[in-house]
């Protein structure tokens, strides 16, 4: 039996430099559960799906979507929402897709002398709270998205991302 308030999450390895990373998909999978759970998110009838691609696929993304022509580590793309009532034996709604690049993430966790595991937990969090609504475009905006992604880090057991610098509330 499964969670009614888990999505179902599809993992997509769209790059050979994940393959060195064997408990990539059950890290995603606990991350994205995780925080389905502690943001009382209505997505247990929703599907998700990741990319774990490279900075090149992130960069093409980034570029046509965003329109900034660089990697980035994580994006999110929400999926339009039915407005119309839906019917039991209608196929799971999509609750959108997140992006992860290897070589950013991988970067950015060397950097921070932060394990692997942990930085993709915490980008995985991050972009979830994309799909289900959370933003970081105002002080505001960006102070209750950390709170709510330290909290849900520390259901984890991954210590505050955003210790080492002043927090955003």
């Amino acid at each position: 039996m499964t969670d009614s308030t888990i999505p179902i999450t599809e993992v997509i390895v769209a790059a050979d430099c994940w393959q060195d990373q064997p408990d990539t998909e059950t890290v995603i999978q606990r991350a994205i559960d995780t925080a389905a759970q502690i943001s009382g998110a209505d997505v247990g009838d929703a599907e998700i799906a990741v990319m774990l691609t490279d900075d090149a696929g992130i960069r093409t993304l980034n570029n046509n979507w965003r329109g900034i022509d660089k990697p980035t580590n994580v994006l999110s793309f929400p999926a339009l929402q039915p407005t119309g009532p839906v019917g039991e034996d209608d196929p799971p709604r999509m609750l959108g897709d997140i992006a992860i690049a290897y070589e950013t993430m991988r970067r950015e966790a060397d950097e921070a002398q932060k394990p692997f595991e942990h930085h993709l937990s915490h980008l995985t969090v991050h972009g979830f709270l994309h799909l289900i609504g959370y933003d970081h475009e105002t002080d505001d905006e960006a102070g209750e998205m950390e709170t709510l992604e330290t909290e849900i880090l520390a259901q984890l057991g991954i210590p505050d991302p955003y210790a080492d610098r002043e927090r955003m509330d």
